[in-house]
């Protein structure tokens, strides 16, 4: 790897002994280098009597549009973390993280994900897809909606393409954002990704999308107990129980997954420019990013072009072993909210419980 990223990994590893304080509900939070990965996963599940997020469809610009959330503790917090997914943007994903993010931030801040339009359930838009742009206005028009008006703080929380439009969201809102964090983030297109070639191959042609929806609508279509063996074998061999019942419930609906084709698409059409350097830099100290090892929707060589453009920034490097899709196993859910929240208690925004 280049010197930009050496540079910035020393800077992680500096921060990381400050980072990473004991955790709430009893659990000591994971030190860089301290015991086994397996001791340290051992120390990131302690949380039997969690607060359990609540699940509710609301009404955003006239789409339905379903949330997970845990209201803090606190009689007047004064923090909001909203959590803003990839694609697929079921937050039903991210039911673990959610709540592990809560009890590390010792219930001080609500917290809420947020879902895309038409990624739910039930086809509430009758089989209209939305592009990545109306899935980001929809995002802000949630803002306007629900937050905007109260006195809390917000950090918005964005994984993969959840990172772009998380950035796009403190843009339009710098004095109320005060932090954003980017998971695994996709930010632009990585040339050399042969999955990413293959996603855009089918997103791109009409008649592959609805074909690979169909199938997906069929498995979903079979006996609960059969799709169930299906998911797990074939996607979720590692995959926490919320994370196996969101695929089978949301991801095998025919206007789910034609939706996520179709944001795809214009994902891929969107991306292929540059990140707004100018607003990264000027903002640099309230941005933090995680990146994978090995993902290729985050690859290092765009943690070393952040590096480049915006040396402020702070730049992490996950490697537990987890993937991309970390908020689909325990393991991956509980290391991740443990990160974000000794970030959040590393700027003071919440104090340690």
């Amino acid at each position: 790897m280049g010197s930009c990223l050496r540079a910035a990994d020393f800077r992680c590893r500096a921060q990381l002994p400050r980072l990473f304080r004991p955790a709430a509900c009893g659990g000591g939070g994971a030190r860089p280098g301290a015991g086994s990965s397996m001791q340290r996963a051992g120390l990131l599940t302690p949380f039997p009597l969690r607060a359990r997020a609540t699940a509710r469809t609301c009404m955003v610009s006239s789409f339905a549009t379903e949330l997970l959330e845990i209201r803090s503790r606190e009689p007047s917090p004064s923090l909001h973390v909203l959590v803003v997914p990839g694609n697929p943007g079921i937050v039903g994903f991210y039911r673990d993280f959610v709540e592990a993010l809560y009890e590390n931030l010792g219930g001080q801040a609500s917290v809420t994900a947020i879902g895309h339009i038409s990624h739910g359930q039930k086809d509430y838009e009758h089989g209209r897809l939305f592009s990545l742009h109306e899935q980001i206005e929809h995002k802000i028009d949630f803002l306007e909606q629900e937050l905007l008006h109260t006195e809390q703080s917000i950090i918005v929380v964005g994984h993969s393409i959840g990172a772009y439009i998380g950035l796009e969201i403190c843009k339009r809102f710098q004095k109320k954002v005060i932090f954003f964090v980017g998971l695994y983030p996709f930010l632009t297109l990585n040339k050399n990704a042969m999955k990413q070639s293959a996603i855009r191959y089918v997103a791109r042609s009409s008649l592959l999308s609805k074909g690979v929806s169909l199938l997906v609508s069929f498995i979903g279509s079979l006996q609960a107990s059969v799709t169930r063996s299906i998911v797990k074998r074939f996607l979720g061999s590692s995959w926490s129980t919320a994370a196996i019942d969101a695929g089978c419930s949301h991801l095998l609906q025919y206007h789910t997954m034609h939706n996520v084709l179709f944001m795809a698409k214009t994902e891929f059409e969107k991306l292929h420019e540059e990140p707004d350097w100018n607003f990264i830099r000027a903002k640099q100290d309230q941005i933090a990013f995680l990146f994978g090892v090995d993902d290729h929707w985050g690859p290092l060589t765009h943690l070393e072009e952040i590096s480049r453009h915006a040396p402020g920034v702070a730049l992490s490097v996950e490697k537990e072993g987890h993937t991309h899709g970390y908020c689909c196993t325990e393991a991956g859910s509980f290391w991740v909210a443990d990160y974000v929240a000794n970030l959040i208690k590393n700027q003071m925004l919440v104090g340690d419980s």
